[in-house]
């Protein structure tokens, strides 16, 4: 039910967004003199700042009502998602970090170009938009509008429009640099509101032993059998990866961040900091729907975590940083995808039709996209509604359907020297294609529909064991074509230097190398404590 907030929660919340809005317009000026300035920040970002603005720009609404919900109907296992993609942070860091920045790129589709052909550049551009489209924005805004709802009473739609046009303001004129510094902020309050949830609720519960009372034993074991229908742990260990791979490795929302740091040690550190974050968000956004679970046995999915927010477990006060640490992870996550699809289409597909366009008028053109599909993924709000009531398992299986074939077609390229043009994009598109027939059956299941039993059978395949099917299927599909196609004659354009070998022998180089060891011995000591976390944390909770 709708509940009323108090004025000191009010004035909380009226502070954090004056905040917000003031650092943002304040990192704002002379923000859009180029395109380098306003889409990564002038490469000026130390490695604290990268840390905290991926973790921010990660953690949106749907990990706070997607999480906590999941948590509330299966327990912890849902948590394996945050800890897979630990380990793949820190190859983002060690291995990738120094491809992306010596390449000199300033978008993933121009990477792509630099290795292939400008054709796949294109192509790959509008697909990372149309995936936004499903993934990020409208999954951001409809567990934005479940979070207005159950406080205010805002209807949805409602909703998604006043946080858009909240964000809007100092993304659209501030550029990477106004997001940056706001997600930084954002972040330390986003953490503040999750940690006082979770304190609060714990003390509510009985703490550990009083939540473990109240639950069924499995909802504190991570590893779950392979017949499991979400969380099979040959999903966990071999389609969760992949899927993190893309994501973190490969996609323009989280690269475009490390784009923007000052030096190679800045983006490494910037993303161990992101990675031993991640190991929060277990404790955090989890945990709260076991609290949920504990405490109204009769919870729906994605209700968990607003239900505890409109409950009285929150004293006047608390309850405003709490709910503003949740405005934060939307606003974070927001703007960061707007200045991603702008530099996208500003770059990747305005700019090589417009070759003699000036600097101002690219950041223009990139402003006016945010615009129009800011407001066009408010439409695409009701699809999400189609799916489990699990939003985070929702998100998840959409990016095992169309993650796969850009997690192949970046290894393959990056790796294996023989890959041409032909083979990526046939790949790519073909793997895509598959991955859309799988996003159509599921589609047919959820609606009242008769369907054969052969496309119940497709859609009733675990979204991870897909996902590990779909990037075999993906790779193959390149490599085949890349040899039937191969050329003496490829163009000069279809190298790219820094390939995933050389960066790892230049690694290997530089440990033996006692002048240059001791910069990488902070690093690797990072590296090293997260893994031993994450390794402590499954032996408990096996």
């Amino acid at each position: 039910m709708p509940s009323t907030l108090s004025n000191i929660d009010v004035i909380i919340l009226f502070v954090y967004l004056i905040l917000s809005l003031v650092i943002g317009l304040y990192y704002s000026k002379r923000s859009d003199k180029n395109t380098e300035e306003y889409f990564l920040a002038g490469r000026s970002i130390g490695w604290v700042a990268i840390g905290l603005t991926i973790f921010s720009t990660n953690i949106s609404s749907e990990h706070f009502i997607g999480l906590a919900g999941s948590g509330a109907t299966r327990g912890l296992a849902v948590g394996q998602f945050e800890l897979m993609a630990i380990f793949i942070l820190i190859f983002l860091g060690w291995v990738l970090a120094p491809v992306y920045l010596k390449s000199g790129v300033k978008t993933m589709p121009e990477l792509l170009e630099k290795r292939f052909n400008t054709r796949i550049r294109k192509i790959f551009a509008i697909l990372s938009v149309f995936i936004y489209l499903f993934t990020k924005i409208s999954v951001t805004l409809f567990a934005g509008g479940i979070l207005f709802y159950t406080v205010f009473g805002f209807n949805i739609y409602a909703s998604a429009v006043v946080i858009v046009l909240i964000t809007g303001i100092y993304s659209l004129i501030g550029g990477a640099k106004a997001v940056i510094k706001t997600s930084v902020f954002q972040a330390g309050v986003l953490l503040l509101g999750a940690v006082l949830m979770t304190a609060f609720g714990l003390k509510e519960v009985g703490g550990i032993s009083g939540l473990t009372s109240k639950l069924p034993e499995d909802f504190f074991n991570m590893f779950k059998p392979i017949s499991d229908p979400d969380f099979p742990w040959t999903g966990i260990l071999f389609g969760a990866p992949i899927i993190a791979f893309w994501y973190w490795c490969t996609d323009q929302y989280i690269v475009q961040k490390v784009l923007s740091a000052k030096s190679i040690n800045d983006a490494r550190r910037g993303t161990l900091l992101t990675a031993l974050l991640k190991i929060m968000p277990l404790f955090i956004l989890v945990v709260p729907g076991l609290i949920a679970a504990a405490l109204y046995p009769n919870i729906q999915g994605d209700e968990a975590y607003s239900t505890l927010l409109a409950s009285d477990l929150l004293p006047v006060g608390i309850r405003g940083l709490v709910l503003a640490g949740l405005l934060a992870a939307i606003m974070s996550s927001l703007s960061s995808v707007f200045n991603v699809i702008s530099a996208l289409y500003t770059n990747d597909v305005y700019k090589p039709n417009h070759k003699n366009a000036s600097e101002r008028e690219l950041v223009l053109v990139g402003r006016l996209t945010t615009t129009v599909i800011t407001f066009a993924a408010i439409l695409c709000v009701p699809l999400v509604r189609q799916f489990d009531s699990q939003i985070y398992l929702y998100l998840q299986s959409v990016q095992a359907y169309f993650g796969p074939p850009i997690a192949a077609l970046f290894i393959l390229g990056l790796t294996v020297k023989m890959v041409n043009a032909k083979g990526a994009l046939v790949g790519l598109l073909i793997g895509e294609f598959i991955g859309l027939t799988r996003l159509g059956a599921d589609m047919l299941v959820h609606s009242s529909a008769k369907i054969f039993p052969l496309i119940k059978f497709y859609a009733g395949i675990n979204f991870l064991h897909f996902a590990v099917i779909l990037f075999v299927l993906s790779s193959l599909s390149i490599v085949a074509v890349s040899f039937l196609t191969k050329s003496s004659l490829e163009p000069g354009i279809n190298k790219v230097k820094f390939l995933f070998n050389e960066s790892i022998s230049e690694i290997i180089v530089s440990l033996n190398n006692k002048g240059t060891f001791r910069g990488y011995k902070i690093n690797l000591m990072f590296s090293a404590f997260i893994v031993l976390i994450i390794i402590s944390l499954w032996s408990i909770l096996y």
